[in-house]
């Protein structure tokens, strides 16, 4: 696979699950509304998508290297991973009680993260554990203060507990 599309959808799929399960988790904790996370994921896959599919592009030209053709692959590859993975979080919101949606979705994100990450550890011919642990630390950081986040603004302006 060329690089420009590997590069492109590593970071959309990367970004797609921190994003999304931040938002998501923010979210749910601070407003337990089904509806609340449909739209914030709807959300994060279409406009969030442009953007970092902007943000590659702009990063890409800005190296002065990468052809054009390369530059737009990248982009491409980037907007299609993040809007598409993105999206995979509707599903059990849609088909499952909201607590029960957001469990499944940081597992299924977890569970993604790490193959991505395990992937990764084999081309660069480090060890998995590393890699996968590194990456799951910083999803897991970013879960716990959006919880964290999203409750405060709760308690603070909401009034849920």
């Amino acid at each position: 696979m060329k690089l420009s599309y590997i590069k492109g959808i590593s970071f959309g799929l990367t970004s797609g699950i921190i994003t999304t399960l931040g938002m998501m988790v923010g979210l749910y904790s601070g407003t337990h509304s089904q509806l609340a996370v449909l739209g914030g994921i709807l959300t994060i896959a279409i406009a969030d998508a442009f953007s970092d599919a902007l943000g590659i592009h702009i990063s890409e030209e800005s190296e002065n290297v990468h052809t054009q053709k390369e530059v737009w692959e990248s982009t491409i590859a980037t907007f299609l991973a993040k809007l598409l993975f993105a999206l995979t979080f509707v599903i059990p919101v849609v088909f499952f009680g909201l607590q029960q949606a957001v469990i499944i979705s940081i597992i299924w994100g977890m569970l993604m993260l790490g193959l991505i990450s395990f992937w990764m550890a084999q081309n660069q011919k480090e060890p998995a554990w590393k890699i996968v642990g590194e990456h799951w630390g910083i999803a897991l950081l970013v879960i716990f203060i959006t919880n964290w986040v999203g409750r405060w603004i709760a308690v603070s302006f909401g009034g849920l507990t």
